[in-house]
């Protein structure tokens, strides 16, 4: 085990690899409690239930558009909080729990709302935003301190790397929980006697059920084993609290934070069509319309994802280490080009297993882009105490996790509409060739456009791993080692 050392600038300032490991563990939470609902979303709404797929697009819209107001108060919250356990962990133990023990109750609808309408559309769209009002807010008091106690573990510029690779590496095995999820309800227990269907909506009411579970267990992990290294030295000592203007507003006048929202927000509105259209063009282009067999390659793809992600997040760490942490982010989103480009060539019946390839390009790229973007957001949030002498990760990470959320979401929307514009039906299998077309052609040409743009804006953030050494020793100078 690596021994936790507290040192002078410049030198490597190791966290302990079970600390790492505990902290890992809240990626479950925010895998299963933010990307489980949208990932399932088009197959148990529009394609089980029949609600059309635009208002299925829509509703995960503007549920992040209420994150708006949920994870800006949820950071400015956790910023100012002051506690004997700190200002992060109360927010994990009962934001986590109570995540958990929701989590079944998105799904909790039933068949014959379908059919009922309120001002023109199905209850069912209605129940989706309500019981999203009600939970965005307890989920988001977990991520938001969650994520902003990983840039609190270590000073350390080389270290945050390593931890963020920890923290990523478990991620995609979380995210395999996403993948299994619809192939879950293939199992006998909910087939339909007599058909070849099954009640996917039955199903993913028992998974998140367990789901949920584990959740709460993990959350009361990381508050007993994971601690705020800053929050004693650093923390307690200022004594005025952060205000909501600061929490937001101020906030997004930091440049290289600004820069880096825009690369991430990139990323994740062109990425976020594998959830949808990618399980679309699996189900009735390679599987040609059957949600079973198309529900067991979407897991074998989820397994290629996880794979690709464990072995890109270690890969390009190293690569960080020689290069840079923003060099290290074009060769990930250029290895996501090649993934979801070549999608048009690897997603096809004649060999469906070729699509795992894509699968496996795509977690490489996602898991080390998001290690690389949360270790240069603990940097720019050394930056920003140099420069405004606090210490405001909730505030960062708010602003951080709404705006990757509504790009993700807007992607979602966007899928939903073209689904919409290209003819899709949920009742037929054999879906028309247009269909087939724009699913495929948007699937490898939306997200490349994304990473393109990612690239050109994570070169643009100043924050060298010199520059980034230096504003530690300036911290330390005036406050001291933490």
């Amino acid at each position: 085990m690596e021994n936790e050392m507290t040192t002078h600038a410049g030198t490597r300032d190791r966290v302990p690899v079970l600390t790492k490991l505990c902290y890992g563990l809240g990626t479950s939470l925010d895998m299963w409690g933010l990307w489980l609902y949208p990932a399932v979303a088009f197959a148990v709404f529009n394609i089980y239930l029949g609600v059309p797929p635009w208002l299925v697009g829509l509703a995960l819209t503007l549920i992040r558009i209420y994150d708006a107001i949920a994870d800006p108060i949820c950071g400015w919250l956790s910023d100012n909080l002051r506690s004997r356990h700190g200002r992060r962990r109360p927010f994990i133990l009962i934001a986590g729990i109570l995540s958990g023990l929701g989590l079944p109750f998105l799904f909790a609808v039933s068949p014959s709302w379908v059919n009922v309408n309120f001002l023109g559309v199905s209850v069912v769209f209605w129940y989706m935003i309500a019981s999203q009002l009600l939970y965005i807010p307890i989920i988001s008091a977990f991520t938001v301190p969650y994520n902003s106690l990983g840039a609190e573990l270590t000073p350390d510029y080389e270290e945050r790397t390593s931890i963020m690779s920890y923290r990523s590496a478990m991620q995609k095995v979380s995210e395999l929980g996403n993948f299994y999820a619809l192939r879950f309800t293939n199992l006998a227990w909910f087939l339909l006697p007599g058909t070849d269907k099954k009640n996917t909506l039955f199903g993913i009411q028992v998974y998140t059920s367990i789901l949920g579970t584990v959740m709460a267990l993990f959350a009361i992990i990381i508050f007993f084993r994971v601690k705020e290294r800053y929050y004693d030295k650093v923390v307690v000592k200022t004594t005025t609290h952060i205000s909501l203007k600061e929490s937001f507003y101020e906030t997004l006048k930091c440049q290289p934070f600004r820069l880096m929202m825009v690369m991430g927000g990139a990323f994740t509105l062109g990425t976020s069509m594998v959830g949808s259209l990618g399980y679309y063009a699996t189900v009735f282009y390679v599987c040609q319309g059957s949600t079973v067999i198309g529900d067991n390659w979407n897991f074998w793809m989820g397994l290629a994802f996880m794979t690709g992600g464990l072995i890109g997040v270690p890969s390009l760490a190293a690569l960080a280490h020689r290069i840079g942490k923003r060099y290290a982010a074009v060769v990930a989103a250029s290895i996501g080009i090649c993934g979801y480009g070549g999608s048009w060539f690897l997603y096809t019946p004649r060999i469906p297993w070729l699509q795992t390839i894509s699968s496996g390009l795509m977690g490489m790229a996602a898991a080390a882009l998001w290690m690389l973007h949360s270790s240069i957001g603990a940097d720019i949030i050394d930056y920003d105490e140099l420069n405004t002498g606090r210490r405001r990760e909730g505030s960062f990470t708010a602003c951080a996790s709404y705006i990757l959320k509504l790009g993700n979401s807007l992607g979602y929307y966007i899928s939903g509409l073209i689904l919409t514009w290209s003819g899709f039906s949920w009742a037929v299998a054999a879906q028309a060739p247009r269909t087939i077309f724009w699913i495929r052609t948007m699937l490898a040409t939306i997200p490349v456009i994304g990473l393109s743009v990612a690239i050109f804006f994570v070169l643009r953030v100043s924050i060298t791993k010199q520059k980034s050494v230096e504003i530690r020793r300036q911290l330390e100078e005036r406050r001291g080692t933490v």
